[in-house]
Order: C-alpha cells, then sequence, then structure tokens
C-alpha cells in the first residue's frame, strides 16, 4: 500500500479515517484489540504518530490485501515485534563478538602464527643469450622457479 502520509507530527482520529478511507469506529476497534495505541491529548483526543500510522498501514495491508482476521492480525504483530528484537539481540551479540576479537587479536604477538611456513627462496631466472645461471651443484638453472622448505635449502647448499 503506497504511503498517504506527507507531514510529520500527530493526527487525529478522524484525519486518519480520512487518509486511509477506514471509518472511525475500526481504528477505535483496533485499539480495543491491542493491535493500535495511539497516544492521548490532554482532552483525551487519540493522537496518531508517524509510527502508528506505519503501523495502521501494515495492519490495513493484512486486512484488506490478505484478508486476514483481527486475532491473525494480532499473531503476526507479535511474531513481527518477537523477530525484531531477536534480531537486536543477534546484533548486540555480533557487536560483541567482533570487539572481543578486535582486542584478542590486537593483544597477540604478531611474530606468531598457525602454522610456521619456510621463507620462499627465489632463483634466477635464464640469461637472454639461453645460457643459464649457474648455481653450485646444478647445472643450470630453473627458470623463475620459487623454491621453498627442503629444495630451497639443497639449492642453497649445491646438492
Amino acid at each position: 500500500m503506497a504511503t498517504k502520509r506527507k507531514s510529520k507530527g500527530a493526527y487525529m482520529i478522524s484525519a486518519v479515517a480520512e487518509m486511509y478511507e477506514i471509518h472511525p469506529q475500526t481504528l477505535r476497534l483496533y485499539e480495543r484489540e491491542g493491535l493500535l495505541l495511539p497516544s492521548r491529548s490532554e482532552g483525551n483526543t487519540r493522537l496518531y504518530t508517524d509510527e502508528d500510522l506505519e503501523r495502521l498501514e501494515f495492519i490495513l495491508n493484512l486486512a484488506r490485501d490478505l484478508g486476514v482476521n483481527t486475532a491473525g492480525i494480532a499473531i503476526v504483530l507479535q511474531m513481527r515485534e518477537r523477530m525484531e528484537e531477536m534480531n537486536r539481540q543477534m546484533q548486540g551479540f555480533v557487536d560483541y563478538v567482533r570487539t572481543e576479537m578486535l582486542a584478542r587479536m590486537q593483544q597477540q604477538q604478531p611474530q606468531a602464527g598457525l602454522v610456521p611456513m619456510p621463507r620462499p627462496v627465489i632463483v634466477a631466472q635464464r640469461a637472454a643469450a639461453g645460457k643459464g645461471v649457474a648455481i653450485p651443484g646444478k647445472a643450470a638453472a630453473l627458470k623463475g622457479t620459487v623454491l621453498s622448505g627442503k629444495s630451497a635449502g639443497k639449492v642453497a647448499k649445491g646438492k
């Protein structure tokens, strides 16, 4: 349903009924059923805020477009509020975990890793004339090969 509101503030029951083309008794019924809870003025006049109008739009969508009765609307609204609360709790938990992880990462020493990795050794490329760069104990150099671990140790020692 397209929004029919243009300004912010509080609206009286007659204005809301006219905006949404419903009878004021329907709004009173929604209040009696606990679906809408408008604030009251000092003279006890119902005043609907923008949040109340958003909720009313949702209620009217359920009632008009989906054919849900007032009991069903109450259940849907209750489930929606629970889901929003669970979402807030989950977001709080994610924020907590994020701050804990950042704090622990800052406390750890950067030198220690989970898996020790040997440093790679880069072997020189062949010369442009096709002749290799001599490595002690090897006949010809390997073209642009990166060696690590045991292989690097053997090449460096000339084996």
